[in-house]
């Protein structure tokens, strides 16, 4: 974990303000998902959370560019979720539900959700089911992984410094004790992340600013797990110009 991660060096894209940093995920994300169909027949996306992770998610859906995608041939899958219930509005998926995910048209059975603790005794026992769907339904790669970075450098739900970070012998893990509530949830390791064709880290706010001067310059885990994960062919951080003020400034 001290060496570089492999894959495509990042590449920093900066949008001039959060609402077209959103709308311009979107845009990309249906065209990406576009060149998936057309070169492998089908398209694996993994989402995230939060302010951003909905916006550019509202911003697909009132995208015209929705209207030329085959919705039925995408799996949808998120980096990590909190350990709650189905429908609580704490969850990624509940977020990116109401931010106009269902209005796509996805095949529910296409929309892979981890387990909460209305279906699963524990957060060890969701995690590995989630595994056992990624083996089941995935494709060994995901086409696109979206991931937002928090003011920390984490990703997913791997904080640095926190033991699940340092997972290595799974594709899924439990997370006990996160730094920001709630304190379990289930998220995808490193070494999963890192499967994915493209990363995309969205980021917006000077709040994480240092974040992406950080995962751009390649620190260490114990600063950056961001850092840690490139995509095997691409990996952007796309960002508004408030996140990207260290970068510029070091630039």
């Amino acid at each position: 974990m001290t060496s570089a991660p492999e894959g495509a060096e990042p590449l920093l894209v900066v949008h001039p303000t959060r609402a077209r940093l959103s709308a311009g995920i979107g845009a990309r994300l249906a065209l990406a998902v576009l060149d998936a169909q057309a070169e492998r027949g089908w398209a694996d996306v993994s989402l995230t959370g939060g302010t951003m992770g909905s916006s550019l998610v509202a911003a697909l859906a009132e995208s015209p560019l929705r209207e030329l995608v085959d919705w039925e041939r995408v799996g949808i899958w998120w980096g990590d979720e909190r350990y709650l219930p189905a429908g609580d509005a704490d969850r990624n998926d509940t977020q990116n539900d109401d931010a106009g995910l269902r209005s796509l048209g996805i095949p529910a059975e296409h929309v892979h959700r981890v387990p909460g603790p209305d279906t699963s005794g524990s957060a060890e026992e969701a995690a590995q089911a989630y595994e056992a769907a990624l083996r089941e339904h995935g494709r060994g790669s995901f086409d696109v992984m979206i991931l937002g970075v928090g003011p920390d450098g984490h990703v997913a739900s791997l904080f640095p410094g926190h033991p699940a970070q340092l997972s290595d012998d799974a594709i899924a893990v439990a997370v006990h004790g996160s730094p920001k509530p709630p304190p379990d949830r289930v998220s995808l390791t490193l070494e999963c992340l890192a499967r994915s064709r493209q990363v995309w880290f969205v980021v917006a706010g000077d709040d994480k600013a240092q974040a992406v001067a950080d995962g751009m310059a390649g620190a260490g885990p114990e600063r950056s797990s961001a850092a840690q994960v490139r995509g095997q062919q691409a990996t952007l951080w796309l960002v508004d110009q408030s996140a990207a003020g260290q970068v510029t400034e070091r630039g």
